[in-house]
C-alpha cells in the first residue's frame, strides 16, 4: 500500500481519538454554614478535554523557567508581635520573671505592581507590630500593612522600594482551572529561601475556614508540596500565572502541628482580585451576611421529605437580630437523620435569591457576595408547600 495512503489513515486515526475525548470532571465539596453537614457533587467541565497535566492554550513552560521569572517577585514575610504571658501565680508575680516575650511569624507573600504592593496571607500578619519584607537573605526592608480582610485570610503590604528592583507577579484567571493541570508552588517553607515545588490541581471548589470561622470557597486544592512558611505565596499554572495564594494544608494530624502530605488549598485568584481591589480603596473589606445556616437539599431528601422542588437551601438556623430574622425567615424545628446524616426539618427552603436558582449552598454565598452591608436580598422560599418571596436587608458579617 503506498505510504501516503498510510499516512493520511494515521493522522485520520488520531484525529478521530482526540475528537473522542473525554470530559473531565471535579469534585466540589460544600459544607453546612454550621460545618456540619457535606453534600457532594460532580462539576462537568464546559469546554473541550485538555490532556492530562496540561492547559488547553498556551505552551507550557518548565518548572525552572517558572522558577526563574517569578523566584524574584516573591519575598518572605517576617511579622514581629508581643504576646502577654499568662503566669498566673497563685502566690503572686515571680520578681524577675518575664510578663510578655516577643514572637515572629514567618511567611511568604509575592509582589502584585511596581507600586511595592505585595499580597500576602491575613494570618502571616494578625496581630503584628511590624512587617518585614526580605527579597533575599541578605535584603530586607519594612513593609507597611495597608488593609486586611480575615474573612478571605488575605492582607496586602507595600513597600518604599525603586520600581526597577520589583518584580511583579502575572495574574493568571482560576476560573479557566481544571482539575491535573500542572501547577508550581514558591515560598519559604520553614524559612528556606525561595522554594519550589510542583505538582497537580487535585480538586476544585474545596471550602475551608478563615482566621474568623467563616468559610472561604471556590478554594483549589494542590498536590504541590506546601509547608509551614508557604502561606501567602503564589500557585503558578504552567503559563507561570498566579493561579492562587497558598493558605492552609492538611497536616493528617490531630493537632495540625504535622508537614505536607500531598493536600494543599490556595485562595483563588480571582478572590484575591476582588478583596486587593477593596483593599487599594477602603483600607478593609465589608462583607454582607444574610445571618443563617443551611444546607443544600438533593432530590432523594426532597422525596424523602416531600419538599414541593427538588433543590435549593433548607434553612438550620436564623441568627437573633439578623436581615433574615427581621424579614422572618424560620429556622428549622427539629433533625431528621437519613442515611447516616443529620437534616434540618421545619425550617424554609430557600430555592431563588435574586431570582437566581439556588442549587447548592456556595451558590447563595455568591449571591451574597456581590452584595454590600444595607443592600437588599430578594429570596423565594418555600414553607411547607406555600410559595413566598421576601426581601431581606443585608447586615454586616
Amino acid at each position: 500500500m503506498d505510504s501516503g495512503i498510510l499516512r493520511r489513515a494515521a493522522e485520520l486515526l488520531v484525529a478521530a481519538v482526540i475528537g473522542a475525548g473525554l470530559t473531565l470532571g471535579g469534585v466540589a465539596v460544600f459544607a453546612g454554614l454550621d460545618g456540619h453537614t457535606t453534600t457532594v457533587r460532580e462539576i462537568v467541565s464546559d469546554g473541550p478535554a485538555s490532556a492530562p497535566a496540561a492547559f488547553r492554550t498556551g505552551r507550557p513552560l518548565s518548572i525552572n523557567q517558572i522558577y526563574r521569572s517569578a523566584a524574584p517577585g516573591v519575598v518572605q514575610v517576617t511579622s514581629t508581635s508581643v504576646v502577654r504571658l499568662d503566669n498566673s501565680n497563685p502566690f503572686g508575680q515571680v520578681p524577675g520573671f518575664p510578663q510578655q516575650e516577643t514572637q515572629h511569624a514567618l511567611g511568604s507573600g509575592f509582589v502584585i505592581d511596581k507600586a511595592g504592593h505585595i499580597v500576602t496571607n491575613y494570618h502571616v500578619i494578625a496581630g503584628a507590630r511590624s512587617v518585614e519584607v526580605s527579597f533575599s537573605n541578605h535584603d530586607s526592608m519594612k513593609a507597611r500593612v495597608v488593609g486586611k480582610d480575615p474573612g478571605t485570610d488575605l492582607a496586602l503590604l507595600k513597600v518604599d522600594a525603586r520600581s526597577r528592583a520589583l518584580t511583579p507577579l502575572t495574574l493568571g484567571d482560576s476560573d479557566t482551572v481544571r482539575v491535573g493541570d500542572s501547577v508550581v508552588a514558591i515560598g519559604n517553607p520553614f524559612g528556606l529561601d525561595r522554594s519550589v515545588t510542583a505538582g497537580i490541581v487535585s480538586a476544585l471548589q474545596r471550602e475551608i475556614q478563615a482566621p474568623n470561622s467563616y468559610a472561604i470557597d471556590h478554594v483549589v486544592q494542590t498536590d504541590a508540596a506546601i509547608n509551614h512558611g508557604n502561606s501567602g505565596g503564589p500557585l503558578l499554572n504552567a503559563s507561570g500565572r498566579v493561579i492562587g495564594v497558598n493558605a492552609q494544608i492538611e497536616t493528617g494530624s490531630a493537632g495540625g502541628t504535622g508537614g505536607n502530605v500531598g493536600i494543599g488549598f490556595a485562595i483563588p485568584i480571582n478572590t484575591v482580585r476582588t478583596v486587593v481591589a477593596q483593599l487599594l480603596k477602603n483600607g478593609s473589606v465589608q462583607h454582607a451576611s444574610l445571618g443563617i445556616t443551611g444546607v443544600a437539599i438533593t432530590p432523594e431528601i426532597a422525596k424523602t421529605f416531600h419538599f414541593p422542588v427538588s433543590y435549593g437551601v433548607l434553612l438550620a438556623s436564623v441568627k437573633a437580630g439578623s436581615g433574615a430574622a427581621k424579614a422572618g425567615l424560620h429556622g428549622a424545628t427539629t433533625q431528621a437523620v437519613v442515611a447516616g446524616d443529620t437534616w434540618p426539618i421545619g425550617g424554609d427552603l430557600i430555592v431563588k435569591a435574586d431570582g437566581q436558582t439556588m442549587g447548592s449552598l456556595e451558590r447563595l454565598r455568591d449571591v451574597i457576595a456581590a452584595k454590600k452591608p444595607g443592600d437588599t436580598l430578594q429570596l423565594e422560599i418555600y414553607r411547607g408547600t406555600k410559595k413566598m418571596t421576601l426581601d431581606v436587608q443585608l447586615g454586616r458579617q
